[in-house]
C-alpha cells in the first residue's frame, strides 16, 4: 500500500477548518499528531496574517552574530587598495593605530576579508632541484 502524500499547507488549512467548525483544540491536536502548543501556534498565525500565515516561514537567521561590521570591513578593503602590497598583519596593525577606540579583527579574519574580496595572490610555489644522486644497482628484479 503506497503512502499518502499530503502537503503541510493543506493540513494547516484542514486544522484551521475544522477548529473554526467548533472542535476542541486537543483532540485536533490528538488527531494531526502535533502538541497543544503547535496547535496554538498555527491558529495565532491563522488569525493575524490568515491563509499566508500558514505558509512555511523562512529558517533563516535576521543576522549573523559574529559577521563583522560593514564600516570595518569597508576600511580594510580601502587601505588594502591603499597599500596593495600590505597583508593581514600590516593593515591590522594600521587599524590598531589609527582607530584605538574599535577592537580590530584578528589577521585571520582579515585575511578573510581579504580572500572573500580576491585581493589575495596566492604566493608561487618553490620549486626544488632534484640532487644529483645516482640510483644503486638491484641485486634482483
Amino acid at each position: 500500500m503506497p503512502w499518502k502524500e499530503c502537503k503541510p499547507m493543506d493540513e494547516r488549512l484542514k486544522f484551521v477548518a475544522r477548529l473554526l467548525d467548533g472542535e476542541k483544540m486537543s483532540s485536533l491536536c490528538r488527531e494531526f499528531g502535533i502538541s497543544r502548543p503547535t496547535g496554538y501556534k498555527i491558529f495565532s498565525r491563522y488569525k493575524d496574517c490568515g491563509l499566508d500565515g500558514l505558509q512555511d516561514r523562512s529558517r533563516r537567521p535576521y543576522r549573523h552574530a559574529n559577521q563583522l561590521p560593514f564600516q570595518i570591513e569597508r576600511t580594510i578593503l580601502q587601505l588594502k587598495r591603499e597599500y596593495p602590497s600590505w597583508g593581514a598583519p600590516k593593515i591590522r596593525d594600521k587599524l590598531i593605530r589609527e582607530y584605538p577606540m574599535i577592537q580590530p579583527p584578528a589577521k585571520s579574519t582579515i585575511h578573510a576579508v581579504l580572500d572573500r574580496h580576491g585581493l589575495v595572490k596566492r604566493r608561487k610555489r618553490r620549486r626544488y632541484k632534484a640532487q644529483g644522486t645516482p640510483l644503486t644497482n638491484s641485486c634482483k628484479p
